[in-house]
């Protein structure tokens, strides 16, 4: 993967830094670890400019954020509402998707600010903001100072480990699948609870 983000880099500088980082929000398997830590380096040798790095990346990351809230907003409450209310819908019941909103409803804040610094989640905290109608301009703010504080992070970090900066995706990689690993075996929890519920329920109809 490296080798294509070498290329997009070096071709587009900066703005393929924002270019990557935006898919990176809306693909999450494209690593910002990477990214971030390469542009990072680049700037070190005065490729590019470091503050544009981190900007550009902040603008792509802030866009990225903002298609997935779009598509929670299409989606709406009432419309997942009712979807969970079919027995085909195994990931969430309605009332669990009732304790979910007012949970965001009371922390909303938070979770988008902090979660924009966890891999994966930074992605998918967009959704759920979207679905629960979370003001545009508070979602937007969170969006970029959690943004922001992530990609200065691993900005420096590139351009204090020079050419090491690889090293960090080591370390980070595991971090990353950890939390893909949690994600699945969350899911698969909700999957195999609802299906439970569903059955207990028809068991005593019967």
């Amino acid at each position: 993967m490296t080798e294509w983000v070498f290329a997009v880099v070096d071709r587009l500088g900066a703005a393929g830094i924002g270019l990557l980082i935006f898919l990176e929000n809306v693909v999450p398997p494209i690593p910002s670890e990477v990214i971030l830590p390469l542009g990072g380096f680049r700037a070190q040798v005065g490729v590019m400019n470091p503050i544009a790095v981190w900007a550009a990346a902040t603008i792509g990351a802030v866009a990225g954020a903002l298609v997935l809230y779009a598509l929670g907003a299409w989606l709406g409450y009432e419309r997942v509402h009712r979807l969970a209310g079919h027995r085909w819908f195994l990931l969430s019941s309605q009332k669990d998707l009732d304790r979910g909103r007012a949970l965001f409803d009371r922390h909303g804040g938070p979770i988008v600010l902090f979660g924009r610094c966890v891999p994966l989640v930074r992605s998918l905290v967009s959704i759920p903001a979207g679905i629960s109608g979370m003001p545009l301009v508070r979602f937007t703010a969170l969006s970029a100072l959690g943004s922001a504080v992530w990609n200065a992070l691993f900005v420096g970090l590139g351009w204090f480990l020079g050419d090491r900066w690889e090293v960090i995706e080591q370390y980070m990689g595991p971090i990353s699948t950890a939390v893909l690993v949690v994600a699945v075996v969350a899911i698969g929890w909700l999957v195999v609870r609802r299906v439970r519920s569903r059955n207990a329920a028809a068991d005593s109809r019967a």
